[in-house]
């Protein structure tokens, strides 16, 4: 039985000892997802935050057979998905307001600071190359390539076909490589 299975009958059994479980097993998956959805980390740690307050919510009220049949993962990443939709459906009721620039992260490996620099460029590159794919290609990216989620679970958490889910993935990483063989990360975004 794989261990995310033991996490649901473990839930349907005692919900409140084993949510501190799930959320370690999945917390990062949930994150990642949020924060490529999202673009800031701040709004993706609301994001991250809202969605298991809401899995909380709605297991409270699941009786222990439908919990023990979650896939977690996959269950998570929808509700984050959802919620980041919500998010933007009321953002486009609401006046825009601009951020002033996301926090850099810190450097974590031992090239020094050039290695550091070259690092945050090219990952900003890689950023603003996935923002100019179609939102159902970069959600197949990130939930495939970033996320690591198996594609029957891409395809769960965008609610679509498997088929879907891989045809989105392979455009969105198709169209990545183009821009990789056309541009120099080191020369900002194309």
């Amino acid at each position: 039985m794989p261990p995310e299975d033991h996490l649901a009958v473990r839930a349907a059994v005692d919900l409140d000892g084993t949510f501190p479980d799930l959320l370690a097993a999945h917390g990062a998956a949930v994150f990642t997802t949020a924060l490529r959805v999202s673009r800031q980390p701040a709004d993706a740690e609301d994001l991250a935050s809202e969605t298991f307050v809401r899995a909380y919510r709605a297991m409270q009220g699941y009786a222990p057979e439908r919990i023990r049949g979650l896939r977690l993962r996959p269950w998570l990443v929808t509700i984050t998905l959802n919620l980041w939709r919500n998010q933007l459906r009321t953002a486009g009721r609401s006046p825009r307001s601009v951020a002033l620039g996301a926090a850099d992260e810190p450097a974590t490996g031992d090239g020094g600071p050039e290695q550091a620099v070259l690092d945050h460029r090219s990952n900003g590159w890689v950023e603003a190359c996935l923002d100019t794919l179609p939102d159902p290609q970069r959600q197949a990216v990130v939930l495939r390539h970033v996320v690591g989620l198996p594609y029957a679970e891409v395809a769960e958490a965008m609610a679509c076909p498997v088929g879907t889910a891989k045809s989105h993935a392979s455009r969105g990483l198709a169209s990545l490589r183009r821009r990789l063989a056309v541009n120099d990360p080191l020369e900002g975004p194309p």
